[in-house]
């Protein structure tokens, strides 16, 4: 079992980055196997609502960003842990280009896989922030994994979120609740339990 932790904040190894890796080592302690994967801090493209990945075999049509190399990693996922910043109460504008288009062109690879969104700000606008990433996972078929709190830290650098007890102890569980899910299912498959047939639409 793997879970892709998704670095969608501008800054490779900051306070998302320590979130995350709060996360990870719960992961790894349930031998669950994990990949950071950082969207980088280069130019994204918007979703252009052009319908040219329905028959572009599950990617967008839009080769030169890293929207398509994220729905590969996808494919090869169980869960999935979406982390950003937080930018004028909303997450990273990197991270919302990158979803529209992944979940829209490569929507098979994430659908029937838990999720779970982490925000980071300094001090505000968080939930806010997770409500726009929760939206991903709940128009997709994924099981949404909770913690024990809203899934956020605090601090304006890395060194603040090791301070934020709580936020670490929040990422802790989340990740603890990630990996017990992960084998629920898996469980469930090894017994015959068969993934919901959908409705036509």
């Amino acid at each position: 079992m793997k879970v892709l932790l998704v670095n969608g904040a501008p800054h490779e190894k900051g306070c998302t980055y320590t979130a995350l890796c709060e996360i990870e080592k719960e992961l790894k302690n349930a031998g669950i196997e994990t990949e950071i994967f950082w969207l980088g801090n280069k130019p994204v493209r918007g979703c252009i609502g052009c319908g040219g990945c329905a028959s572009n075999n599950g990617h967008c049509v839009f080769n030169d960003d890293v929207a398509n190399t994220l729905i590969d990693k996808a494919k090869e996922a169980d869960g999935f842990i979406f982390g950003s910043a937080v930018h004028y109460a909303a997450p990273s504008g990197t991270i919302c280009a990158v979803l529209d288009r992944a979940f829209y062109a490569g929507s098979a690879n994430f659908k029937y896989k838990p999720g779970a969104a982490v925000l980071s700000c300094r001090r505000a606008g968080s939930t806010a922030a997770f409500d726009v990433l929760n939206k991903y996972f709940t128009i997709s078929n994924m099981p949404v994994v909770s913690s024990g709190y809203w899934n956020m830290v605090h601090g304006a650098k890395a060194e603040d979120v090791l301070k934020d007890e709580e936020g670490l102890q929040v990422m802790r569980t989340l990740g603890k609740n990630m990996s017990w899910l992960l084998k629920c299912i898996d469980i469930g498959k090894q017994n015959g339990i068969a993934q919901p047939a959908p409705e036509a639409k």
